[in-house]
C-alpha cells in the first residue's frame, strides 16, 4: 500500500481484503495518514502490520496500533540520541522552535518526556506557523544558545535567515534540526526567502542533523549473508539510473522479518500442535494472530540497517549525526539505540569558536581589583613619605631645646607629624580588596582606614591650627593683659577636635555601619575570545545613609579648614618665623583644600574603574600629607642649619604697607614676644620716645666737648699717637644707666675735674708732659675702657638695627664706680629707629 490518497489506499486495503485470499501479514504504508487508518482497523482482522517508511510518532501508540510494527525508527526515536548528544557536550539549558504541524508537534511533546528528570531544562518553547522570526526572536532574548528545531526545508530556509538577522549563528549557538532533508535541500526554497544565498549559508554553517542511518556503517555480514556494503553495491548496479531511496534498506530488512516472523510461528506451531499450521490462518483466528504478533515482536537479527530489534513495535535503530560544514553535510557520529551509545567519529564536529558552545551566557563574574604593580608604586611612594615624616620627626626631638624649635612648640610638631603618618597609614589600607583579603576583613577594614584617615587629618590641622590660634590670641590681644598660653591646653585644643570625631565615628559604627557592598556592572566579551560574558563586579564600603554621614564628616572638616583659614589671615602680619606659621598654613590649607576637592569629585566619577580610584587618593593624600609637613619643617630645617638666632632675635619688626595704615589708625607699634608677659603699647612709645630725646641730646653734649678737646695741643698730639684713647675717655661720660639726670651729672664732675682750656689761651702751670702722665695712667686707661664701651654700645648700634637693651655684657666693667653700673630696666624691648 504505497498509495498517499486517503481514499485510494483505503479502497485498495478493503479490496485486499475483501476479494483476495487470506493475507497472513500486512506489510508496507508510507504515508502517515493512509498507514494510520489502516493499523488502527487491523486489529478487527487480527493481521499484523509492518510499515518501513512510516515515521511518524503517531504510530507509536501500542493502544491505538497494537498489531503495527515498523522496521525504520519513528521520529521519537531521535530523541535519545539527542539527549545523548546534549549530554556529551554537557549542555543542560536548551529551547525549542517547532512548526506547527502535528509530526513535528509531537516529536517536540515527546522530547519534553525524554529530557525531563534528566538534569536537562527546556528553557523556553516557541512555534511558529509561517513567519518563524518573531520565534527566533524571543528564543535570543531569553538567552537560549542550543536550538533544537522540528520543520520542514521550506520552514527551515526562513529559520535560518531570521537567524542572520537576529546574529544567532557562529561561535555561540548551536542549532539542531531534522536530518531527513534532501540533498541540497536550501537550493529549492532560497527564492522564497528575502535572503541572500551567503547569508543562509553562513547562518546554516555548522547545524547539526539528526536522522535514521539508512544502512550500517559496520562491516559485519547480514542475515542474508551480505554485509551492508555489498548490499548498497548490489542495490545500485540492480536500480541502475532509478531514483534512491532511503528507505530501501529498512524494506529489504522488512522482509527478512516477515520471514523471520512466519518462521517463528511455525516453529512455535509444530512445537505446540501439531495439527495446525499457518495456513489455517483467517481473520477471525484471533490466536494465530497473537502468535505472529508475538513472534514478531521477539524478531532479532542483524541486517542491513543495523541490529534489528523491536521494543513494543518500535525499532530500535541507529541514529546518525551529520554536520553542515562548508556547503555540505558529513557524518560526524551514530547513536546505537540498542546500546545507548554514542560514538562521535574523530573529533569530526566542528564548532565555529575555539569550543563548544555554552548553553546560556555564561556570566563570569571578574572583581576589578586593584593592580598589584600600581599598589606596590604607590606603596613606595607611601613609604618615602613615612620615612621623611620620621625624619622631621627625629629633627623636631632632637632640636626641641633649640630656641626655634622651642618657641615653636614641639608638642604640635609631634602631632602635625603624627597625623601626617596617620595619613599615609590610609593608603595601605585603602589599596586592599577583595584580590588580597577576604570579605569579613575588607568589611573591616572599610571601618578601620575611615576612623585612621579622619583621625589623621584631625590630628595634623589640629595641631597646625592650634599653634596659630595661640599666636592669634597674644598678638590680637586688646587690652594687652599677662597671658600664659601653655602646650597643655593647645593639646586640650586639639583632643576637643578628636572628641568631636570619635563622636561622629562612634555615632556611625553603631547606628549604620559600613558594609561590604558589591557592585555589578554590564557584561563585556571575554578579552580571550571565550564564549563567556564577563559581568565586573566592585567592591564598595557603604552604608544605608552614606551621603548623610559623609555630609557631617564634610561639613566638620570644612569647619575646621575655614577656622585655619582665618588664623591664618588674622596672623598674617606677626613676622616672628619661630612663632608665626600663617604663611604656610595658609599654602598647605589653600593645596590641600584644592587636592581634596580635584580629588573627591574624580573620585566620585571613576569608581566604575578601581585603579584610577585608588591612584587618585593615594595621590592626593600623599601630596597633601607631604606637602604639609614640608611646609611646616622644611622652613625651620632651613633656618636653623643656616642662621639659628635670625628667627627668634628680638630685631625691630617689619611691617607690611597694610599694617602701617592701620598702625597710623589704631596707634598701634611693635611688641616684644615673651611668653611670658607683655607691656602695653602706650608705654613702649612713651620709652621709645624718651629714649631717642635722650640719645639726640647726648649726641649734642659729646659734639660740644669733642670740638673742645680738638683744640687743646696735649690733647691733639696723644690722639694722634694712641688712636683716639683721650676721646674715648670723654664718651665715657655718656653712660646714661642712672636715670634722667645721671647723663648730665656725669658731666658736669667731669668737668670739674678737667675744665677744658679756653679757646687761645694756655695754663703755664700745666706741662705736656704731666698731662701725658696723667692720662695714661692705669687708672685713667681703665676708668676711659669701663665707660665709652657701654655709651657706644647704647648710643650707636640702636640706629642700625639696635639690641637687646637687657644685655648685660659688656655693658658694666666689673671695676666701674657704681655709679655708672648698669640698671636693667623695667621692661624688655627693641628699641628700633622708628
Amino acid at each position: 500500500f504505497f498509495q498517499c490518497d486517503n481514499a485510494k489506499g483505503l479502497k485498495a486495503f478493503y479490496d485486499a481484503i475483501k476479494f483476495g485470499p487470506n493475507h497472513l501479514m500486512v506489510f508496507g504504508g508510507v504515508c502517515a495518514t493512509v498507514t494510520s487508518i489502516i493499523a488502527e482497523s487491523l486489529k478487527g482482522w487480527n493481521l499484523v502490520q509492518l510499515s518501513f517508511a512510516a515515521t511518524t510518532p503517531e504510530l507509536a501508540d501500542k493502544k491505538k496500533y497494537p498489531y503495527f510494527f515498523r522496521t525504520v525508527p519513528s521520529d521519537n526515536a531521535v530523541n535519545p540520541a539527542i539527549l545523548k548528544l546534549l549530554k556529551h557536550y554537557h549542555w543542560k539549558r536548551v529551547g525549542t522552535l517547532t512548526q506547527d504541524v502535528q509530526r513535528f508537534s509531537e516529536v517536540r511533546n515527546n522530547l519534553t518526556g525524554v529530557l525531563d528528570g534528566k538534569d536537562i531544562e527546556i528553557s523556553h518553547s516557541e512555534s511558529f506557523t509561517d513567519d518563524p522570526c518573531t520565534s527566533v526572536k524571543k528564543l535570543k532574548g531569553n538567552d537560549v544558545r542550543i536550538i533544537l528545531g522540528q520543520f520542514n526545508e521550506e520552514m527551515a530556509v526562513k529559520v535560518f535567515c531570521c537567524a542572520y538577522d537576529e546574529e544567532m549563528y557562529g561561535s555561540k549557538y548551536q542549532w539542531i534540526i531534522p536530518g531527513w532533508y534532501e540533498n541540497l535541500w536550501w537550493e529549492a526554497w532560497i527564492n522564497s526567502s528575502q535572503c541572500l544565498s551567503k547569508n543562509l549559508l553562513t547562518a546554516m554553517e555548522g547545524y547539526i542533523g539528526v536522522d535514521f542511518e539508512p544502512l550500517s556503517s559496520k562491516t559485519n555480514k547480514t542475515i542474508s549473508g551480505r554485509t551492508p556494503q555489498q548490499y548498497e553495491k548490489e542495490y545500485n548496479a540492480r536500480r541502475g539510473d532509478g531514483q534512491s531511496s532511503k528507505f530501501h534498506g529498512y524494506a529489504y530488512d522488512g522482509i527478512w522479518v516477515i520471514a523471520r516472523t512466519l518462521q517463528r510461528a511455525m516453529n512455535y506451531l509444530n512445537s505446540t500442535n501439531k495439527h495446525q499450521k499457518i495456513e489455517d490462518f483467517n481473520y477471525s483466528n484471533q490466536k494465530l494472530g497473537n502468535i505472529f504478533l508475538n513472534a514478531m515482536n521477539e524478531t532479532r537479527f542483524f541486517g542491513v540497517t543495523g541490529d534489528v530489534v523491536f521494543k513494543n513495535g518500535e525499532r530500535m535503530g541507529t541514529i546518525k549525526f551529520t554536520q553542515f560544514q562548508e556547503q555540505k553535510e558529513v557524518k560526524v557520529g551514530e547513536y546505537n539505540a540498542v546500546d545507548d551509545t554514542l560514538v562521535i567519529i574523530n573529533n569530526s564536529i566542528r564548532f565555529q569558536g575555539v569550543e563548544p558552545p555554552k548553553d546560556k551566557t555564561i556570566i563570569q563574574e571578574e572583581l576589578r581589583k586593584i593592580s598589584l604593580p600600581l599598589y606596590s608604586i604607590l606603596s613606595a611612594l607611601t613609604i618615602l613619605g613615612m620615612i621623611m615624616a620620621s625624619a622631621f620627626l627625629f629633627f623636631n626631638i632632637k632640636n626641641r631645646n633649640q630656641k626655634l624649635i622651642k618657641m615653636s612648640s614641639p608638642y604640635m610638631n609631634n602631632l602635625i607629624i603624627l597625623g601626617g603618618m596617620l595619613s599615609y597609614a590610609s593608603i595601605f589600607l585603602f589599596g586592599l580588596d577583595g584580590s588580597f583579603v577576604s570579605e569579613k576583613t575588607f568589611e573591616t577594614l572599610c571601618t578601620v582606614r575611615t576612623w585612621i584617615l579622619t583621625v589623621g587629618y584631625t590630628t595634623a590641622f589640629g595641631a597646625m591650627f592650634a599653634k596659630t590660634w595661640r599666636v592669634h590670641a597674644i598678638f590680637k590681644n586688646v587690652k594687652m593683659k599677662k597671658k600664659i598660653i601653655k602646650d597643655q591646653k593647645l593639646l586640650g585644643i586639639v583632643g576637643g577636635m578628636l572628641l568631636i570625631d570619635l563622636c561622629i565615628l562612634i555615632c556611625w559604627q553603631v547606628v549604620d555601619p559600613l558594609r561590604r557592598t558589591v557592585e555589578k556592572y554590564n557584561m563585556e566579551p571575554d578579552p580571550a575570545g571565550r564564549d563567556i560574558s564577563i559581568r565586573p563586579i566592585l567592591e564598595h564600603c557603604e552604608n544605608t545613609h552614606m551621603t548623610i554621614w559623609l555630609g557631617i564628616v564634610y561639613a566638620y572638616k570644612g569647619l575646621l579648614m575655614l577656622f585655619g583659614c582665618f588664623l591664618a589671615w588674622e596672623t598674617r602680619n606677626v613676622s616672628i618665623p619661630a612663632l608665626n606659621d600663617s604663611k604656610y598654613i595658609g599654602m598647605s590649607v589653600y593645596n590641600v583644600g584644592i587636592m581634596c576637592i580635584i580629588g573627591a569629585a574624580v573620585s566620585f566619577l571613576t569608581r566604575d574603574q578601581p585603579n584610577v580610584q585608588f591612584c587618585i587618593v593615594a595621590l592626593v593624600i600623599i601630596f597633601c600629607s607631604t606637602i604639609t609637613l614640608c611646609l611646616v619643617f622644611v622652613p625651620k630645617l632651613i633656618t636653623l642649619r643656616t642662621n639659628p638666632d635670625a628667627a627668634t632675635q628680638n630685631r625691630r619688626f617689619q611691617f607690611t604697607q597694610n599694617q602701617k595704615k592701620e598702625d597710623s589708625k589704631t596707634s598701634t607699634s611693635v611688641t616684644s614676644v615673651n611668653q611670658a608677659s607683655t607691656s602695653r603699647l602706650e608705654g613702649l612709645q612713651s620709652e621709645n620716645h624718651r629714649l631717642r630725646m635722650k640719645i639726640t641730646e647726648l649726641d649734642k653734649d659729646l659734639e660740644e666737648v669733642t670740638m673742645q678737646l680738638q683744640d687743646t695741643p696735649e690733647k691733639t698730639t696723644y690722639i694722634k699717637q694712641n688712636h683716639y684713647q683721650d676721646l674715648n675717655d670723654i664718651l665715657s661720660i655718656r653712660n646714661f644707666t642712672d636715670g634722667k639726670d645721671g647723663e648730665k651729672a656725669i658731666l658736669k664732675n667731669h668737668l670739674d675735674q678737667n675744665p677744658p682750656a679756653q679757646w687761645g689761651s694756655s695754663d703755664p702751670s700745666r706741662t705736656s708732659k704731666d698731662a701725658i702722665e696723667d692720662i695714661n695712667s692705669p687708672e685713667h686707661i681703665q676708668r676711659r675702657l669701663s665707660l665709652q664701651l657701654p655709651i657706644l654700645h647704647h648710643a650707636y648700634l640702636p640706629s642700625i638695627g639696635g639690641v637687646d637693651a637687657s644685655c648685660a655684657s659688656p655693658c658694666v666693667s666689673p671695676s666701674a664706680s657704681p655709679r655708672h653700673r648698669h640698671v636693667p630696666p623695667s621692661f624688655r624691648v627693641m628699641v628700633s629707629g622708628l
